[in-house]
């Protein structure tokens, strides 16, 4: 009776010792944004458009449409996610026993003066049940059945350990949702930036040939004594800028339409375009809704709440490691030293089961440093979350800021391009008349020149503008 009460304090020692671990804490997710952005007071949600719904441009879809097939990123982020399926099979029955079929043989010699070699002395020249009981030595041991193992999870350690592989699943889904709203609005800006240098270039061209026809009545008037080698200096070095100007942007279009090619993950080619601005491209204004629809429709914070969650089952998983195993162990098949008696039964059957209790007590340091580091990585995913939150507020706040300063800026720079254009005919009809100089017909050309591709470059935003706005909601994986 003493002897057992000693077992139980044992136990229960074991248990209590086990328990005595850092105190659990689960960080929750913490939702509270602003009621509204500053420059929208719409207090209604608002459903985001499919990207499909906010582009017209046909060629810019043909773009999106291959990209989202042939991405190098997006097929790297599909893999991602068939080894997190890999994860949620290798947990889905982690709570189960395993079974498996094993088949052994092996021989054993016992010494003579030991208790196997004295024990089994009289059975060696003995026979027993028709001399099929002989015990020979060195003995063999044969066996063919099944094996199992089962580890009782009664603190929930292998249940936290699903979970993770669940979050981190759904999470990776998240993953690859963000890379194909980045890479819609990406394919997007890179395609509007090709329109503007298609655009900047038919500029320049188009100033290149009014400056050269500015120098050649330079030149004349210089032969006649009505100009200066000053003049015809400044004219010519100001058309070799525009040249120089021009080539360097016909680079930038060449490196533009390779980045495009290679987000639809092919080789450098020319991309098909309507290379006017003139064109409705993309839709003109979109419904924010609320702050918080943000935390819906955001994929980066959808796989940040993933990513939180199964931190938290993690450090769940960790907590339980410090706490007693019950494992259960157990074989059942047929075991002969004859191989020619291996399937007589029942006499060749054999079967065993043993459960038992087992609690780490000393040297638990690895216990605590992985205890210790799930609870760093789950505050990191906390601060993750909480970071993608305020950056999709301050995204969503700056692309409406961008979209109304841009319209402004491109509203007064189309009144200056006008009066500008109308200013190089100006210059030039006073200057074959005698009354301007040729600076002025130079700076009349600069500024544009430069107001008109300022221009574009506004228009540009514009759509971009629109593009991030859309993006910073969460749309383009729909």
């Amino acid at each position: 009776m003493k002897k057992n009460n000693l077992i139980y304090i044992l136990i229960l020692s074991t248990v209590l010792l086990s328990c005595k671990t850092t105190e659990l804490t689960t960080k929750k997710i913490n939702n509270h944004l602003p009621k509204n952005y500053a420059l929208n007071t719409d207090s209604t949600s608002a459903k985001v458009l499919k990207w499909r719904e906010l582009i017209f441009d046909k060629h810019l879809i043909s773009i999106i449409d291959t990209a989202l097939i042939n991405n190098f990123d997006l097929k790297i982020a599909l893999q991602k996610i068939e080894i997190s399926r890999a994860g949620i099979k290798f947990t889905k029955g982690i709570r189960l026993p395993e079974v498996g079929a094993s088949a052994s043989a092996g021989q054993r010699k016992f010494g003579e003066y030991t208790m196997d070699g004295v024990g089994n002395y009289d059975t060696k020249f003995s026979t027993n049940i028709n001399n099929k009981q002989q015990i020979p030595n060195p003995l063999p041991d044969y066996y063919v059945g099944f094996q199992a193992s089962w580890e009782i999870d009664l603190w929930g350690k292998l249940k936290n350990k699903k979970k993770t592989a669940a979050a981190k699943f759904i999470a990776s889904q998240y993953g690859k949702d963000l890379i194909i709203t980045n890479l819609v609005a990406e394919i997007s800006t890179s395609y509007f930036e090709l329109l503007a240098l298609d655009n900047e270039i038919k500029i320049l061209e188009n100033n290149i040939i009014l400056q050269q026809d500015a120098l050649d009545i330079v030149t004349i008037q210089k032969q006649t004594g009505k100009a200066n080698e000053l003049a015809v200096e400044l004219m010519r070095a100001q058309l070799l800028n525009s040249k120089t100007i021009l080539v360097d942007v016909k680079q930038q279009l060449i490196e533009c339409e390779s980045k495009l090619n290679f987000l639809c993950g092919g080789y450098p080619k020319a991309i098909v375009r309507d290379s006017s601005f003139n064109s409705e491209s993309i839709i003109s204004s979109i419904n924010t809704g609320i702050p918080s629809d943000i935390l819906i429709n955001r994929a980066d914070i959808r796989q940040a709440e993933m990513e939180l969650k199964a931190a938290n089952a993690d450090v769940k998983s960790a907590k339980a490691a410090f706490y007693p195993t019950f494992n259960i162990n157990a074989f059942l098949g047929l075991q002969s030293f004859n191989t020619l008696l291996l399937l007589e039964t029942p006499a060749s059957l054999a079967y065993n089961a043993l459960g038992g209790l087992a609690t780490p007590l000393l040297n638990r340091r690895r216990l605590k440093a992985d205890l210790m580091s799930t609870k760093a990585e789950q505050m990191q995913a906390y601060i993750n979350y909480e970071k993608n939150v305020v950056n999709g507020f301050m995204e969503v706040y700056n692309s409406l800021n961008n979209i109304k300063n841009t319209k402004e800026m491109y509203d007064t720079k189309l009144e200056e391009v006008t009066i500008l254009k109308q200013s190089i005919s100006t210059s030039s009809e006073l200057f074959k008349a005698g009354r301007a100089n040729y600076m002025e017909i130079i700076l009349a050309q600069k500024n544009a020149l430069q107001s008109q591709i300022e221009l574009i470059n506004y228009k540009k935003r514009q759509n971009i503008s629109i593009v991030n706005l859309y993006r910073s909601l969460g749309g383009g994986w729909k």
